[in-house]
């Protein structure tokens, strides 16, 4: 079996960690794999090292970019055309929207056995335009007609694909959840003072985290919002902000503007997030839409609780009262609220960090995801190559 593997870009998130993952997993039972990607921005954090570490080069592509350009979108799609018919892959699996798109196309043309796509969330809701989000609509409803298969990566996001935006039929779209190498988050237990050494923080100063790309979906503006409201009460609070991105020096002035900068700290990116989560109290997320969050899951299986907006595939992820609280997007009170009660808690945060860790190591782990993959990868290839199921 040999599978090309197909992502926009390896900027940090979930998307490129999933790549990475079954890239190494799957290689490790003899399923031979090309990876083929473009080039990260350059405001965003950079996890190709995820393949490089391993002695894995990917094939970069510099025309493979997020944004539509016509030509440089049909250089880019004879390329992988070319890379196709040189490298006969039994399968051509795509990540992320852009790369959907041309791979599923270019595989199409290649006449490869069996096309898959992974909606590790969607772009249809508080990305573009409604004129842009129509236009994306009918690419995808073309394209699934011409994929052997769709994974979501939660029901969430299959119900979303499916009915609301009737995007293949429903026998076509697998649910298979993220996994992810649990095993450095799971290794900490309880605080290891690092992170507040390095801050220099009081042993008694409650610690609130948020870890995610500084991009308009995930709100970071609505999580300054919740911190100035908590320090209005609580003076005992201080709050992380952990992730780069294109709205970094908006956030940055705003924190100036409203005289948080004692109060509120931007760590940029760090690669060990398991040193992170030990020192955090809670683990907050405030996008507007949400596919599989993985900081959520990383905090879980650090044994902290959460607070999320009730967005995407975040009650997927989280179970309400168990492991944390989401919130409607938008309820500063009550988003506020929820972190007080934890705050004013510690028992209720140990006891939901327990049963966190308990629910994502059964659900999210990387031995689940690679069995499920291989298990997708076995059934499709022994049907009829050719057929759509």
């Amino acid at each position: 079996m040999k599978v090309m593997r197909i992502i926009t870009r390896l900027n940090v998130g979930g998307p490129a960690r999933h790549a990475a993952l079954l890239d190494e997993g799957l290689e490790k039972e003899g399923i031979q794999s090309v990876v083929v990607t473009g080039r990260v921005g350059g405001e965003e954090g950079d996890m190709s090292y995820l393949f490089s570490e391993r002695g894995k080069s990917p094939v970069i592509l510099p025309e493979l970019r997020r944004e539509i350009h016509p030509l440089l979108d049909a250089v880019c799609l004879w390329k992988l055309f070319q890379i196709m018919r040189r490298e006969r892959p039994d399968i051509v699996h795509t990540h992320m929207a852009k790369a959907g798109t041309l791979g599923r196309l270019a595989a199409t043309f290649a006449r490869v056995p069996v096309r898959i796509h992974t909606f590790h969330g969607h772009v249809f809701e508080g990305y573009f335009s409604a004129f842009k989000t129509r236009f994306f609509l009918s690419i995808e409803r073309f394209l699934a007609r011409r994929s052997n298969c769709l994974i979501a990566v939660s029901d969430h996001v299959r119900q979303e694909i499916c009915r609301r935006y009737r995007i293949g039929s429903p026998k076509r779209v697998r649910v298979i959840p993220v996994g992810l190498d649990l095993e450095p988050f799971l290794r900490f237990n309880g605080k290891e003072g690092t992170l507040r050494a390095e801050l220099r923080l009081s042993p008694h100063t409650r610690l609130i985290g948020i870890v995610g790309r500084l991009v308009p979906i995930k709100d970071h503006l609505f999580f300054l919002e919740v911190a100035e409201t908590l320090l209005k009460k609580r003076q005992d609070t201080h709050f992380v902000i952990v992730g780069k991105g294109e709205e970094e020096e908006t956030l940055k002035r705003l924190v100036r503007q409203k005289g948080l900068s004692h109060s509120v700290t931007f760590l940029g990116w760090r690669r060990n997030l398991a040193e992170v989560y030990p020192d955090l109290d809670v683990v907050v997320l405030t996008s507007r839409n949400e596919g599989t969050p993985v900081s959520l899951i990383e905090a879980m299986a650090s044994g902290k609780a959460v607070v999320a907006t009730r967005v995407g595939g975040v009650p997927d992820v989280v179970q309400e009262g168990l492991t944390g609280y989401t919130v409607s997007s938008g309820d500063l009170s009550g988003f506020a609220a929820k972190i007080e009660l934890l705050l004013d808690h510690p028992d209720l945060q140990q006891q939901m960090g327990e049963a966190g860790r308990k629910w994502v190591t059964e659900r999210f782990s990387k031995e689940r995801l690679l069995q499920d993959i291989r298990t997708l990868y076995q059934e499709l290839l022994s049907k009829d190559k050719g057929a759509m199921p």
